[in-house]
């Protein structure tokens, strides 16, 4: 019994750490996707500022140049971290499966000890009327 509680424990732990993964990633990509917007929010307008808009024209604006070299970044980052998180996602489900298991294996032991001591509290009086 207390090995079992103690692997349940432990699943419920595990589980956790997992949930905890899936919410950190979920808000880095929030963070990402924010960043990214911002920085095309920035190159639009020192486009209009410049009144150029092709990256390859001699003239195009430095500070746009670099913002779109980080936006570039931050989608491939974004695009590594969905795939992260689809993984975390999975792990996650898969140690909410085993905790449940654990926890019915858990409730299953305590309801086979529960049947044990209703049977000895049921054969109890018996056993004192016969000493009697």
């Amino acid at each position: 019994m207390k090995s079992r509680d103690t692997l349940v424990r432990l699943k419920r732990f595990q589980a956790e750490e997992k949930r905890r993964r899936v919410l950190q990633l979920n808000t880095m990509i929030s963070e990402f996707t924010r960043m990214s917007n911002e920085l095309d929010r920035e190159i639009s307008q020192e486009e209009q500022r410049a009144n150029i808009s092709d990256p390859n024209h001699f003239a195009y604006p430095t500070y746009a140049r670099a913002a779109r070299v980080r936006r570039d970044n931050l989608l491939a980052s974004l695009n590594e971290l969905r795939g992260k998180l689809e993984d975390a996602e999975a792990q996650l489900q898969a140690a909410n499966e085993e905790l449940a298991k654990a926890q019915s294996q858990e409730a299953r032991d305590r309801g086979m000890i529960d049947v044990v001591a209703d049977r000895r509290n049921a054969e109890m009086p018996h056993a004192i009327c016969r000493g009697a």
